[in-house]
């Protein structure tokens, strides 16, 4: 690994961990003022809305800019803003509507910062492809860490110390992260590509996405996933109570054995990837997921639940390694933003459908017909994505990659994933 990851996955997991106190105390901090549950969910829900808003835009732009200055600009930005939410709690002003322009706005700079990021790391690592997935193993497994286990409890730790304290604490976490992002080697700039609108240019990267059937297939995955997984998200709390007889302590338990999960799924990711291959084990990842959900919905037991949320957690983790990892390694330097950017916009557009789907079918039918339902969507996923992902357009992607030229233009040619398996 080159010098730079070590300062890089320094500075994404102070992030993380800041990130895991926010997410604690921001909605905290709302049940404070207010007990309506809209005026909650629009806390909540603000945070997503730059992803709906402005995702391709977004990517266009990183793809314009230099992206170590975006990243630490924007971590800077970040660490001010988190200011005025911290002032106005020790004044004793804080309100409904300014915790959700917060959100929208650390949202904003989430969609930014993560985008530079994906953009910066192929350019960082020589667009390698085994040490992409080690490095994204290692960025994935401290992220889940920091902002899954670490973060939350400290966020609500840190609230009892008074309202600002968790606000603080975010704030010098975006500054660090900020400060280390600043000494990080150079890269070369994107390619200057002819003039065109920012739109024209956003909608030849979404159009390079759908083109490509193995992009595509990669893109699917999160987006059909985050539909299925917040169907079961939004009665998980219900069924654990109902159906497992488990309370508050042991629904955190359960949540923490897909976390576990998940940070096992991240560090085998790259020993599944050389064993059978990387579009194998997309497959072998997507199936696990379905039937863990399914053996979920079929779990007699608060244990074989959470064994089964846990072997879910291992699946995510792992295809969350290998897939951004194989697009990084394929994609086009000056389109990288752009593609990264538009895959992420379909799983966050998804996500609210997921949402009203295990609702709609719960209130409807069973609290366990929306994790059959989820086990079903996954299970159709994988057999689709399947023949998008498979080993053989992966290796063709591979070689076409290597050979492109780094000057090519943003005229969003044919896939070179298909061009090469037609040839």
């Amino acid at each position: 690994m080159p010098t730079g990851f070590g300062r890089l996955w320094t500075a994404q997991t102070i992030s993380s961990l800041g990130d895991g106190v926010s997410h604690a105390a921001l909605p905290l901090l709302a049940l404070t003022l207010t007990r309506d549950p809209m005026a909650l969910a629009v806390v909540t829900a603000a945070g997503t809305l730059p992803w709906l808003l402005f995702g391709v835009l977004g990517g266009a732009l990183v793809d314009r800019w230099d992206r170590r200055l975006t990243m630490w600009v924007v971590d800077a930005a970040r660490a001010v803003l988190l200011a005025i939410p911290a002032a106005a709690a020790a004044f004793d002003v804080l309100s409904i509507p300014l915790l959700a322009a917060v959100a929208f706005l650390l949202g904003l700079g989430g969609l930014f910062f993560d985008t530079a990021a994906t953009a910066y790391l192929p350019d960082l690592l020589g667009r390698d492809p085994a040490l992409l997935e080690r490095a994204n193993s290692r960025l994935r497994g401290a992220q889940t860490t920091a902002a899954g286990f670490a973060g939350p409890p400290a966020g609500s730790a840190l609230l009892a110390l008074g309202r600002s304290v968790p606000l603080l604490a975010d704030a010098l976490s975006f500054a660090l992260s900020a400060l280390l992002v600043r000494s990080l080697p150079a890269v070369p700039r994107p390619v200057p590509q002819a003039r065109e609108s920012l739109l024209r240019q956003a909608r030849a990267g979404a159009s390079y996405v759908f083109r490509d059937r193995l992009l595509l297939g990669l893109a699917l995955r999160p987006a059909v996933g985050n539909v299925a997984f917040l169907a079961v998200g939004t009665v998980l709390a219900l069924f654990a109570h109902e159906r497992l007889g488990i309370g508050a302590f042991g629904f955190g338990l359960l949540l923490t054995a897909e976390a576990t999960g998940g940070l096992l799924g991240a560090g085998i990711a790259s020993f599944l990837g050389r064993r059978l291959g990387t579009g194998s084990a997309l497959t072998c990842t997507a199936a696990a997921e379905g039937l863990a959900i399914l053996g979920l919905a079929a779990a007699p037991n608060p244990y074989l639940a959470g064994l089964a949320l846990a072997v879910c957690g291992a699946g995510m983790g792992a295809t969350m390694v290998l897939g951004p990892s194989l697009r990084q390694a394929i994609v086009p330097a000056h389109l990288m933003g752009r593609v990264a950017s538009t895959s992420r916009m379909l799983a966050m557009c998804a996500a609210p459908f997921g949402a009203f789907l295990g609702g709609w079918l719960a209130t409807t039918y069973d609290v366990r017909t929306p994790l059959y339902a989820a086990a079903g969507l996954l299970l159709a996923m994988t057999a689709v994505t399947s023949t998008m992902t498979t080993n053989r357009r992966i290796e063709a992607a591979l070689r076409g990659s290597s050979d492109r030229e780094s000057s090519a233009k943003d005229s969003c040619p044919a896939p070179v994933t298909d061009a090469v398996i037609a040839a």
